[in-house]
């Protein structure tokens, strides 16, 4: 079987409540890929954060942050384009990355596309009702089509990101069209918890997606839960020949005390080792992507 590729998604837009050790500034953000690497990760996925813990989408926050992850580590770099907290047109969505692409020495190896749109409000199931109302994650199929181009111009490699059934649609439709070509990273987006957006993070929320994956289009699926505990599924997609996407990002792991980035990173690790699973290093994982 292939080797297991690890991604941290290491911050997201979690607070500190639950979890101190999430990292939201550059520094914090570097050690993060440098302790994440030496237990087995080979994608580091963040997003930008101001002191405060708020959305910092200034394009010099991301320069710093990459060049202060490439003097620790040399991990693949996977940043966001702003999620919902960016509600801008298709080029200035692109623009940090496209800015970034300009010197090799911050050229982040992949730009992320959620392949569709979809409703991103939080329900609190003990009311019930929704805490937001509204939030929409936009993602037309001119913006998509406008990332495809042009992040294929500026030597990125696309990161597709799945939420639903219909995403792997478009997905297949943007391959017909030569659009994307393989092999991509495609990173499963299962929801729990007080999110509703995507198939539940259960065996048959997965299932679900993977039953739509043909398996000669060169997608090499990647799993991650937002708002649950994806170690209740890691073991099923180590078996199966997925990938795992996981970290304090996503979900605090308080059920594990408050462990780090680095420690969920390990567990995995174990697991997989436990398995007879080997895990890829860096350069193994630029190749079975491949990245240049």
């Amino acid at each position: 079987m292939k080797k297991l590729i690890i991604e941290a998604r290491i911050n997201e837009y979690q607070s500190r409540e639950a979890n101190p050790h999430v990292p939201w500034l550059p520094d914090e953000i570097a050690r993060d890929a440098e302790a994440c690497q030496a237990e087995g990760a080979s994608i580091i996925h963040f997003h930008g954060r101001h002191a405060d813990g708020s959305p910092d989408h200034d394009f010099l926050t991301y320069e710093k942050t990459i060049r202060a992850i490439r003097s620790q580590s040399n991990t693949m770099i996977n940043p966001t384009l702003g999620y919902v907290t960016l509600d801008a047109d298709a080029e200035e969505r692109l623009s940090n990355v496209v800015a970034l692409s300009k010197d090799p020495e911050t050229r982040p190896e992949f730009a992320p596309m959620d392949m569709g749109s979809v409703n991103v409000d939080w329900y609190n199931p003990e009311e019930p009702g929704y805490r937001t109302k509204g939030l929409i994650y936009k993602n037309g199929t001119d913006t998509l089509e406008y990332f495809a181009q042009n992040i294929a111009a500026h030597q990125m490699k696309h990161y597709l990101v799945c939420w639903n059934v219909s995403f792997i649609r478009q997905t297949l439709a943007f391959m017909d069209m030569g659009l994307l070509t393989g092999p991509l990273p495609f990173l499963i987006v299962l929801t729990d918890g007080t999110m509703l957006a995507g198939h539940p993070g259960t065996e048959a929320g997965l299932d679900a997606h993977l039953a739509f994956i043909p398996p000669d289009r060169q997608l090499e699926w990647i799993v991650s839960n937002f708002n649950g505990n994806l170690f209740q599924l890691t073991e099923k997609v180590i078996r199966e020949g997925g990938h795992i996407a996981i970290g304090l990002g996503d979900y605090p792991y308080t059920e594990l005390g408050q462990p780090s980035n680095a420690d969920l990173v390990r567990k995995v690790r174990e697991q997989a080792e436990t398995l007879g699973r080997e895990v890829a290093t860096v350069d193994e994982a630029k190749e079975m992507l491949g990245v240049g």
